[in-house]
Order: structure tokens, then C-alpha cells, then sequence
């Protein structure tokens, strides 16, 4: 979503006559757009913003004005407490505001320039049209929804981002048409909660998710379709069913977790077991048998037992991810669990995180080696860094380079697995997508090497 909205902010001051420039050291404008999800996020901003009063004050010696805007969730909670340690910051604004950046510019002092308010205006309509530079006209993000009200004890998200909004289908639409003219051919649709959506529908009806995936997925020129981040509460059978339905829909899942300990779920407010994931995992997969599943999970949360964490070891082993992140629970500020006096040590919380990334990593390299030999469809985005060599993304979201003719940039390819490595698939082109006989999905089966389900086990023992 910070993508995202960095390229909104981009837009908006592109009719003030800025151009985005690759080089700190020609910039006239420097934004920093923030997260506040985890500490270390919060540092970094701080450490940056060292680095920029130096550039700052070296293009004042020959003469050029330097101006920096923090931005978005680190902007939110901390406004004041920017302009106090930073002086070298000219405009703060949170990720509500951002398209009332020309005016903050033009603030007369400091005290005007800092924006942190939830405007009562729906900021999306106070936006220009999106503008796609030629680098990024393939896959492009769609926020959909922003906010949350779930209230996980550990999260800061309901605090810096506010109440959950969904924006309308037909402010969707309308947005998706313009990029899909652009040429893009993927969308990943974006919100804290982004399953949550239910936005109003052209029949004056809430829609929910599922039935916004359809109404895209008609669209002329849309090829694939994705979202996240998503909550288990919210996988309806609407939702699941269009990925049964909808070949737009990749098989591809970001479901967080967070923890396999039904005590330390309910501690973290998750509003779900460890059971009831499974069986919402078995559900999906029972309708698409193909599909890949990512997650996010947190150690040292403060309680966590050695047993806790054993659960949460056995959750991986039952689901097999083929993609995850995990961190270290980090204590936010303002947060229920961040005054908890049950912390865990941090040495506690490395080994941990040491070997549960272990096992993930063992769940990741054996779904890439699966991977080897099968014929999958890649959009391609970009040229390799090799002459004749083209890079784009699996179904699977795998970086994928193959040779490939120049004319194929921007399409859909249908290539052969040759080779899997740590980062990324080695391919054979084999043509244009469609063109090749016998190949009419593009989409890989569920790979051999994913440990079982407990579906699948039962049967197995049955």
C-alpha cells in the first residue's frame, strides 16, 4: 500500500511540475513515505532522515533548496515528535492527507505544514487521474479498501490508518478502465484488511470481495488478479468460490495467522483458532487445488510458552506455506500488548524466529523445486539483466527470466520450468500464451512436495 500511495503522491504533484527523479542528490523534494507496523520501521526513519539533512545541507552550499516530507503511518503517530527531533523536515502528513500535499508546500510555518487529521473528505476523489510511468504498466496496485477494525492487541494499524472505508466499485472501475488503457494486465488490490471491502455497487447494493474479483475479471484486459492482506474471518464462500470460478484469480494466497496457540490467538484478539484456519485452509483448497498459501506469523508475543510455540511449529508442518514472513513481536506504543509485563526476552524471541524460519524456508525451496519441469503462463514485466533474456512473475508470484523474443515484454508468455533456484525460476520460452498446444491454463498443479493438509492426511490414513 505504500507503493501505492507513493505513486499517488507522485501524481498530485506532477501537476505542480514535479518529475520523479532516480538521484537524491537532484531532488528538489524529498518524500520519505513511512510504516510504523514494527520498531526497527521507526528507526530507520529517523537514521534516513540523517542522511537527507546532509544531502540537504550540501545542495545548500551551491545554492539549491532541499525540502523533505515525512509521510505516511511513522507521519501519523509521530507528527509533533518529527518536527521536534528533525528540524530538517518541512512538511509532515499522514496517509489520509496526502493529496493536500501542494498545500502543505505552501504553508506560510511549520506549524501549517503538518497534516495527521482524518479528513471527513474521501481523500481518492480529491485525487488526479492515474498516471503509469512505461516501467510499471503491467502489474499495477488498486487500493481498494484502508483501515481496520479488527484491533489485534499488537497492531498499530486502527490507530494510523483509522476505521475501515471501502471506496465504491463503480470509483474502482472507473480507475482499473484508465489502467487497463495504460496497458496494464494485473491487479493487485490492495488494504489493511482488504477482504473486508464491501463497497457500494452500482446498484446501490454492498458488494462484498467476490463479487468485485467477477466484475473485474470481465474487464477487457484483465489477465490476473490478486489481493491482500487479507483476514481468515473474512474468507467467505463468495470469495472462495470465485477462486474456484475465476481464472483471472491467481492461486495464490496471503492468508496471515500469526501464531498456531489458540492461547495466544485469542491473547493477539485474532477472533479465530488454530483449528478453525485449518479448516478455512481446507475449504480453499478444496476449491482450488493448485493453490499456494503465504502467511504471516509472530514469536515471542508476550505469554508465549514453549508450548505455544510448539503449536505454531505444527501449523507450519500441517500447511506447508510456500512463502511467509515471520518476525520478532515487536512493542508498539499505545498497543494492549505493548504494556503486557509477560515480555519475552529477546534472545528468546531470536531462537525462535531462527527456527521457525527454518522450517518455512524448507516449505519455500520445496514448493520452487516442484516447480521444475512444469509449463506455467509469466507475465512479463520487465527485460533481464542478460542480453535476449525477458523477467516476469509466475502465477505463484516467482520471478521468472527466460530468452525470450523482445515483442513478448508486456504479455503473457507460456514458458517451461527448466531450473529452481533460491530467488527465482530459470524458463523456456515456449511462445505466446495461448499458443501452445495442450496448455490452456497456465497454471501449475498443486506441488507434489507441499507437506500435506490434515484433510489430506485423514484420507490417507482412512
Amino acid at each position: 500500500m505504500n507503493v501505492y500511495d507513493a505513486e499517488r503522491m507522485a501524481d498530485v504533484l506532477a501537476a505542480q511540475g514535479y518529475v520523479e527523479t532516480p538521484s537524491i542528490d537532484d531532488a528538489d523534494l524529498v518524500i520519505l513515505n513511512t510504516c510504523h507496523i514494527r520498531e526497527k520501521a521507526v528507526e530507520k526513519v529517523y537514521s534516513e532522515l540523517g542522511r537527507v539533512r546532509e544531502n540537504k545541507a550540501e545542495r545548500a552550499r551551491d545554492g539549491k533548496e532541499t525540502r523533505v516530507v515525512v509521510a505516511g503511518c511513522v507521519a501519523q503517530a509521530e507528527g509533533a515528535e518529527i518536527m521536534r527531533r528533525a528540524p530538517v523536515v518541512d512538511v509532515v502528513v499522514g496517509p489520509q492527507s496526502y493529496h493536500r500535499l501542494p498545500e502543505l508546500l505552501a504553508a506560510k510555518s511549520r506549524d501549517q505544514a503538518v497534516d495527521t487529521e482524518f479528513p471527513v473528505e474521501d481523500k481518492f476523489r480529491q485525487l488526479p487521474a492515474r498516471r503509469i510511468a512505461p516501467q510499471r504498466n503491467v502489474s499495477a496496485f488498486l487500493t481498494i479498501q484502508e483501515g481496520c477494525d479488527k484491533f489485534c492487541t499488537f497492531c498499530v494499524v486502527p490507530y494510523t490508518r483509522g476505521a475501515e472505508s471501502s471506496r465504491s466499485v463503480e470509483a474502482l472501475m472507473t480507475e482499473a478502465r484508465r489502467l487497463t488503457g495504460l496497458g496494464v494486465r494485473e491487479f493487485t488490490l490492495l488494504g489493511q484488511n482488504v477482504n473486508a471491502w464491501h463497497g457500494e455497487g452500482p446498484d446501490g447494493k454492498t458488494w462484498t470481495l467476490g463479487r468485485l474479483l467477477r466484475q473485474l475479471a470481465d474487464m477487457e484486459g484483465v489477465e490476473r488478479l490478486r489481493y491482500t492482506t487479507s483476514h481468515p474471518r473474512d474468507m467467505d464462500d463468495e470469495l472462495i468460490d470465485a477462486h474456484r470460478d475465476l481464472p483471472q484469480v491467481m492461486p495464490y494466497l496471503h492468508l496471515p495467522v500469526q501464531a498456531g496457540s489458540d492461547r495466544i490467538l485469542a491473547a493477539m484478539n485474532r477472533r479465530h483458532t488454530a483449528d478453525e484456519y485449518r479448516r478455512i485452509i481446507d475449504r480453499i483448497r478444496g476449491a482450488r487445488p493448485d493453490i499456494a498459501l503465504s502467511s504471516d506469523f509472530i514469536v515471542g508475543f508476550p505469554g508465549e510458552t514453549d508450548a505455544d510455540f510448539a503449536a505454531t511449529m505444527r501449523l507450519v508442518d500441517d500447511i506447508g506455506f510456500a512463502s511467509a514472513f515471520s518476525f520478532k513481536y515487536s512493542q508498539r506504543p499505545g498497543t494492549p500488548a505493548a504494556e503486557q509485563a509477560d515480555q519475552i526476552p529477546e534472545q528468546v524471541k531470536a531462537d525462535r524466529l531462527a527456527e521457525l524460519q527454518a522450517a518455512l524456508e524448507r516449505d519455500r525451496a520445496a514448493f520452487n523445486r516442484s516447480m521444475a519441469g512444469r509449463v506455467i503462463d509469466v507475465l512479463v514485466e520487465r527485460r533481464g539483466r542478460q542480453p535476449g533474456q525477458m523477467a516476469g512473475k509466475s502465477p505463484y508470484l516467482q520471478g521468472v527470466h527466460f530468452d525470450a523474443p523482445d515483442d513478448i515484454l508486456g504479455q503473457m508468455a507460456t514458458v517451461e520450468v527448466i531450473e529452481a533456484s533460491a530467488g527465482s525460476l530459470l524458463g523456456r520460452y515456449l511462445g505466446p500464451a495461448g499458443s501452445v498446444p495442450d496448455h490452456a491454463t497456465g497454471i501449475a498443479p498443486a506441488p507434489a512436495e507441499q507437506p500435506p493438509s490434515p484433510q489430506q492426511r485423514n484420507a490417507n490414513a482412512a
